[in-house]
């Protein structure tokens, strides 16, 4: 097994204004990818301003593969149906995790990620130093759908005597 570097907190905080995609509604629910690992929010029925607060932990090796994140709406009777996807790396956010070994003043920004066409970022996403962590807050604009949107937050989670960075 490749060495583990730590863990990243994925938060799903909420969608906004997803896509309709049966005639109540929809009933979305989130899946996020990263290499092989396969992590799912629960189900929210007929609700296109999803809140979720859900936690999901991936984690992280020295081989930094980009997150897709896909939404997808949960049909009893046929497949569920797509409702966008996005695609963000962690290469920002794990340089301010191995600059982090100082502990900086609470709240504040170390680096902000920028929206390019290589990210799906809606607008600026800062790094900061909260509460003695790194933390990401993204808001990722849904592709390959009319609109939608998902905000989340990452932290980094250090497991003890892994060789970290």
């Amino acid at each position: 097994m490749e060495s583990l570097l730590g863990l990243l907190r994925v938060r799903i905080i909420r969608g906004v204004n997803l896509a309709v995609r049966d005639t109540t509604g929809s009933d979305p629910y989130v899946v996020l990818r990263m290499g092989r690992q396969k992590l799912k929010t629960s189900v929210k029925k007929n609700n296109v301003n999803p809140e979720w607060n859900e936690d999901l932990t991936l984690s992280v090796s020295k081989h930094l593969q980009p997150i897709k994140l896909e939404v997808y709406d949960k049909d009893t009777f046929s497949r569920d149906d797509k409702m966008g996807d996005a695609e963000f790396e962690v290469t920002s956010f794990i340089e301010a995790v191995k600059m982090s070994s100082t502990d900086f003043p609470n709240g504040t920004t170390i680096t902000t990620v920028k929206p390019c066409r290589q990210n799906c970022l809606a607008g600026e996403s800062p790094i900061l130093w909260r509460d003695g962590k790194i933390v990401q807050e993204i808001v990722l604009r849904l592709r390959n759908v009319e609109a939608g949107e998902i905000e989340l937050e990452l932290t980094w989670i250090d497991i003890p005597g892994a060789p970290g960075f």
